[in-house]
């Protein structure tokens, strides 16, 4: 019987309430998708067996041979090895894990992370059997649940533990609606390379890969590449991969700025599509390294120890392919206009003319942090129409306000595509500034230098303001006698 998205949903919800009291909720993640991916493998490896065992005929042998499995899993590792026990279920877990891992190396080592499994005052047998049973509820075969739906129950989680967390989640949750803002812009085609080096969960590489299928394009011909430094991260980034259904990607672990992951013999392997929003203002980012960077990734300067911002411009400008790669990066507004190397950098990406757009956006969209952000766009081969120029992108009103964090809507990522697409000045959100122009403003990006609001005279004549004084001033006397009215017929007042 196929489950419905809503029911899975509600059910991935509920098994984090299991951990609620023993776990904290920024850590739920650590413990919820692993157990997620396990059920999943365990549940497609039982569906491919009997589909092999209906063709041989009833050979079990032949029915465990790894050419009929995507995954293997070797013998005593099964969900239902670990479901039949209630004493020291948390080592068999961790044994499962990595024994799966050993298993099939090349794609899954490391997969499950490094939780404490074995922490019994964290993590009872009590509550990781009642865990296991809450996951046994579903069988998650191929049959059951198509990859598409599996895969946005778990961004449906991924979404749920970010808000859980929120101060927290800027570290590993960009919110959908700017990754699919960013992902139009892009723009990527059939056949290309995408590259996150700060992919996080993974959400901009399969948007990429979404934008294509929502296309009618064959989203498997495009080729995927990322790295994040941390561990439970990037796991849960190449899980939400293969739940999605998608087979030609890398995910590789550590710190890009440092030990890029990706490389072409001795120098930065490129892409057609670079698109990322990486730690905002990170401090001690590597800026002693980069002094004799072997990728010259230090092309325009050194960016300061105490913000690596432009260090992962300049390392995403020099990981994007000639002639047709763009670049797409969130960045804080602060990275537009600082000044020392910052300003220094600025000025020589700029005379480079690759900077295609700067888009301001609202502020509080992102987890984490209450500022406004900004997208800037890079192309390695502008058109002969935007040489020399760089259109400027004032969107900050263009949001919803939330109670606790701002929204784009559609109609908001509709109208901001628009003004990138038509690369013309709109009144009060865009102007194309020539190169000239900026240096005249000394290399200074700052929005509000090149797109000018209209001011509007909203405020009433003086004899309006006059009268409208008056009349407050009759409420506030009339409200005033009915106060003491009222006073004096509860003998409050003589």
């Amino acid at each position: 019987m196929q489950i419905t998205p809503s029911q899975l949903e509600q059910h991935l919800a509920k098994a984090a309430w299991i951990l609620k009291g023993p776990v904290d909720a920024a850590d739920f993640k650590v413990y919820i998708f692993p157990l997620l991916f396990f059920k999943r493998i365990s549940d497609v490896y039982d569906e491919e067996f009997s589909k092999a065992l209906k063709e041989s005929g009833g050979d079990e042998s032949y029915a465990k041979l790894s050419d009929f499995h995507r995954f293997v899993i070797p013998e005593g590792c099964h969900w239902n090895d670990v479901r039949a026990l209630t004493i020291n279920v948390g080592q068999a877990l961790q044994n499962a894990f990595r024994e799966i891992e050993k298993a099939n190396q090349r794609f899954l080592y490391g997969i499950f992370g490094d939780a404490p499994w074995t922490n019994k005052e964290k993590l009872p047998d009590r509550l990781l059997t009642d865990l296991v049973e809450h996951f046994s509820e579903y069988n998650l075969s191929n049959e059951n649940v198509h990859p598409d739906i599996l895969g946005q129950a778990y961004e449906y989680l991924i979404k749920q533990f970010a808000d859980l967390t929120n101060k927290k989640a800027g570290e590993f949750y960009t919110p959908r609606s700017v990754v699919h803002l960013m992902g139009l812009i892009i723009d990527p085609k059939e056949g290309e390379s995408v590259y996150d080096p700060a992919c996080g969960t993974g959400g901009m590489l399969l948007e990429c890969i979404e934008s294509l299928r929502q296309r009618g394009k064959d989203p498997r011909t495009l080729k995927v590449y990322g790295q994040e430094k941390n561990i439970t991260t990037s796991s849960i980034a190449r899980i939400n991969m293969f739940l999605h259904g998608v087979e030609d990607f890398e995910i590789g672990r550590g710190d890009t700025l440092r030990n890029p992951a990706f490389y072409e013999g001795d120098k930065l392997a490129t892409f057609d599509c670079v698109i990322a929003n990486p730690p905002f203002s990170l401090k001690k980012w590597g800026d002693d390294l980069w002094l004799s960077d072997p990728y010259n990734r230090n092309f325009a300067g050194v960016p300061p120890e105490g913000n690596g911002d432009l260090a992962w411009v300049q390392h995403m400008i020099k990981s994007m392919s000639y002639p047709h790669g763009r670049v797409a990066v969130v960045l804080p507004h602060g990275a537009l206009f600082r000044k020392g190397k910052e300003g220094e950098i600025r000025k020589k990406i700029l005379e480079m003319d690759i900077l295609e757009a700067v888009i301001g956006l609202g502020a509080n969209i992102f987890y984490g942090a209450s500022l406004s952000a900004c997208v800037l766009v890079f192309r390695a081969n502008k058109s002969n129409e935007k040489e020399r120029k760089v259109l400027f992108v004032d969107a900050s009103d263009q949001i919803k306000i939330g109670r606790a964090q701002n929204y784009l809507e559609k109609e908001h990522i509709d109208r901001i595509f628009s003004w990138y697409q038509s690369f013309q000045d709109v009144q009060n959100y865009a102007k194309v500034a020539t190169i000239d122009q900026i240096n005249e403003n000394d290399g200074n990006l700052n929005i509000p230098l090149y797109v000018e609001k209209e001011l509007k005279n909203d405020l009433p004549s003086i004899d309006q303001a006059k009268n409208d004084l008056k009349d407050s001033l009759e409420s506030v006397w009339t409200a005033e006698e009915k106060l003491k009215k009222l006073l004096k017929e509860f003998s409050l007042l003589p």
